[in-house]
């Protein structure tokens, strides 16, 4: 028999799986202008940056501020209030994309250190949460930030296919996929066409 297989702990699962989704945000941001950063690409107005900048805040508030340790700057956002009206959600014209980017990385680097230092079981309080159901592990804010960065991820892969073709992990363009790529979205619209209004 040979040497066991080496079996990762369960937060260095959940930590991986965290930098795995971070890596893919962050790759949906490069490469574009300003506009299209920023430009609201749905009807409730999601936005490339918007969502950078939102899992920064989630990223200090869940890995961080939740545990006492104090994020070493201030969102004006969260400091006025304004995060319960979206401003956490969208960039300003004041706002460049490469400091909501650095934000999202220091929010980030902050939050590891969390991660590095404290056990799963190690609680905390959520001072947003309604009263009595505040207090919450590590362990469970983890998977609350893995779930968070992977859905947003999901919506930043959708947005930037809108904005320029690139689609999926793979970091290809629709034009340097297979020969099969055309005849594939054929099938897809037929197949959903048999269902259409009307039909």
């Amino acid at each position: 028999m040979g040497e066991p297989a080496f079996e990762p702990s369960e937060k260095e699962l959940l930590h991986e799986s965290l930098r795995q989704s971070r890596g893919d945000l962050l790759w949906k941001v490069e490469g574009l202008a300003e506009f299209d950063l920023r430009r609201p690409m749905t009807p409730t107005a999601t936005n490339l940056l918007g969502l950078v900048k939102h899992l920064a805040g989630l990223e200090y508030g869940y890995l961080g501020e939740v545990f006492g340790r104090v994020p070493p700057e201030t969102l004006p956002w969260v400091e006025d209030g304004s995060i319960w009206r979206g401003a956490d959600m969208w960039a300003t014209a004041e706002e460049s994309s490469a400091d909501i980017i650095a934000l999202y990385r220091r929010a980030c680097v902050h939050a590891d250190r969390t991660i590095a230092e404290l056990d799963l079981d190690a609680v905390g309080t959520v001072p947003w949460w309604s009263e009595g159901r505040q207090r919450a592990t590590l362990r469970r804010l983890l998977i609350r930030m893995v779930g968070e960065t992977a859905r947003h991820a999901g919506h930043a892969d959708i947005v930037r296919e809108l904005i320029d073709g690139s689609a999926g992990s793979d970091h290809m363009l629709p034009e340097s996929k297979e020969d099969w790529w055309p005849g594939y979205l054929a099938d897809v619209r037929a197949a959903a066409e048999v269902f259409a209004p009307g039909q």
